[in-house]
């Protein structure tokens, strides 16, 4: 269920590492290579949705992590068309939102199926999904940002 507000920055950067280690059951994947086919990862999935995000969108934490340097956290969100995500900004690090497919309208630009956005740690932004919805990959405080 979502939120009746959206804020972005209420699961710290810490808390969502938490996150996917208790979906894990603790298992480390590290020095593994793991799928979305994988059926441990296909059972975890439920606990990884994400509630608090705009009306209009759906979003799962990806099971894995990035430990090295700053570390990072994976995201896949789909959005319906029309749903307009609020003017907000991300506390903690910078961040890289990926178009898979469908559109968002940012500013005066769409950005469409492998388009990509580079968002700065604490930069305010707001967008607008396009006629065809979107399904989009997203890191925060990516270690590759």
């Amino acid at each position: 269920m979502k939120t009746a507000s959206f804020r972005p920055n209420a699961c710290t950067f810490k808390e969502g590492l938490d996150r996917v280690k208790k979906a894990r059951g603790g298992e480390s994947h590290l020095g593994k290579i793991i799928t979305s086919k994988d059926e441990d990862i296909i059972s975890c999935l439920p606990k990884l949705e994400v509630s608090n995000i705009p009306n209009g969108f759906s979003k799962y934490q990806i099971p894995t992590f990035f430990e090295g340097g700053p570390g990072a956290l994976f995201y896949v969100s789909v959005g319906a068309p029309g749903t307009k995500v609020p003017k907000h900004s991300h506390d903690e690090g910078d961040g890289i939102r990926y178009i898979v497919a469908g559109s968002i309208i940012f500013g005066d630009k769409e950005l469409a199926a492998g388009d990509w956005m580079f968002i700065p740690k604490g930069v305010p932004y707001e967008f607008i999904v396009g006629r065809n919805g979107v399904t989009a990959f997203y890191c925060y405080q990516c270690c590759c940002a």
